[in-house]
């Protein structure tokens, strides 16, 4: 939450300044009516991050079907960051026991509520979408030190959170790569809805800030913490950017790309041809 709270109150401020960089200048480029849309964003939630792949395929003018995969990272939110300072610098969160991540496939829509007009303006849209989540549960594993009874000397040892026995002795986090095959799955759904801002000059960039609000539910408890109650649902905000190409599919736009690859084609069996004629010359001045 408190890396959200430093990122929201930019984006106001962001969006003005976008709307007013060019305002009123008027846009001369062919407008592309027939597009589908394939982007990628990176965004910032109350309990995490991550990043998504979304494939957007045209309805009508302003709406567009929705197609995602998303991969997330979520955090439980008691998680503090410390160390150990008097003997490593080296961080964790005291009491985690597993790490959770998200693999998530979503269908929705998107629908355009306010059209550019001018170049530089801003396309405002709001979406939505749901689907199935597989979620990945990993144990965590530290690093713990152990006296040899010799003063100022001591050994460490890769174990995992235990309430009774780890409270000052823990020197920092352990591999990553530590129980990496005892991983579990736990499936889930989830869901979102969000306001998107593209503020792209070129009709076909797509560049936008995008917030909105999530819920992910699953079963049963996912097992984060020790030292804290789990939950089986995570409300959260989200903020991101993202960034991607306008697709034309209009029967103009697609004649032209087969065109192209017919040239290419063409263009690459001329090659097979030549190589395979001097092929049979160098065979021939062997003979």
């Amino acid at each position: 939450m408190r890396r959200l709270r430093r990122l929201l109150p930019l984006i106001p401020g962001l969006l003005v300044f976008i709307n007013s960089f060019s305002q009123g200048e008027i846009d001369n480029q062919a407008r592309i009516l027939y597009k589908n849309e394939r982007t990628f964003g990176v965004f910032l939630s109350s309990n995490g991050f991550g990043g998504d792949f979304s494939y957007a395929k045209r309805i009508n003018a302003r709406n567009h079907n929705l197609y995602q995969v998303e991969l997330f990272s979520l955090s439980h939110p008691k998680e503090i960051k410390m160390s150990n300072s008097f003997y490593s610098n080296k961080s964790f969160v005291f009491g985690k026991i597993n790490n959770f991540y998200e693999l998530k496939g979503q269908w929705g829509r998107s629908s355009e509520i306010y059209r550019k007009n001018d170049a530089g303006s801003i396309s405002v849209r709001y979406f939505y979408s749901a689907g199935p989540t597989i979620g990945f549960l990993k144990p965590v594993y530290y690093e713990i030190y152990y006296s040899t009874g010799v003063p100022y000397e001591y050994y460490t040892k890769v174990e995992k959170f235990n309430t009774s026995v780890h409270q000052s002795n823990i020197f920092g986090k352990a591999s990553f790569f530590e129980g990496i095959d005892e991983i579990s799955i736990i499936p889930g759904v989830s869901a979102k809805f969000g306001f998107s801002f593209e503020y792209s000059r070129r009709n076909i960039n797509i560049n936008a800030i995008e917030f909105g609000a999530g819920i992910d539910i699953f079963p049963k408890e996912i097992p984060i913490m020790a030292t804290e109650t789990n939950q089986f649902f995570f409300l959260n905000l989200f903020a991101g950017y993202r960034f991607g190409k306008s697709i034309d599919i209009s029967a103009a736009a697609r004649a032209q790309r087969t065109t192209i690859w017919d040239r290419l084609r063409e263009r690459n069996k001329q090659r097979d041809i030549i190589r395979e004629q001097k092929k049979a010359g160098r065979d021939q001045d062997d003979f």
